[in-house]
């Protein structure tokens, strides 16, 4: 799995990581989605890698994601910012149009 972070997104992540935090999490949210296949792809930032993480090729940021989401994203994937929001796509098309900064920065879905 490989995730490409563009500048312009990195320029954005390195602002919005005040707490030096060592990794973006790829993360699957099911929160308020009704099952556990029913979710959304998304991006948070964290310090620590669990024994279920794996590691994402990116030469951008220390990437990681649990095993048991990996299913959930593309091989080949891309982060961008744009209109205000992160965006992550991949070649067969948009994985989230809108991840919201505070959602980076907090973990949490807006």
């Amino acid at each position: 799995m490989k995730l490409t972070i563009t500048d312009v997104a990195l320029e954005k992540l390195q602002y919005l990581n005040h707490d030096d935090k060592k990794y973006i999490v790829l993360f699957y949210d099911t929160d308020d989605c009704g099952c556990g296949v029913n979710g959304l792809p998304t991006i948070r930032f964290t310090d620590t890698m669990k024994e279920t993480d794996k590691t994402v090729e990116s030469e951008a940021f220390d990437v990681i994601v649990d095993k048991q989401q990996a299913v959930f994203f593309a091989p080949d994937m891309k982060l961008d910012f744009t209109a205000n929001a992160f965006r992550l796509s991949s070649p067969e098309g948009i994985l989230n149009p809108i991840i919201s900064d505070q959602a980076v920065q907090s973990g949490v879905p807006l």
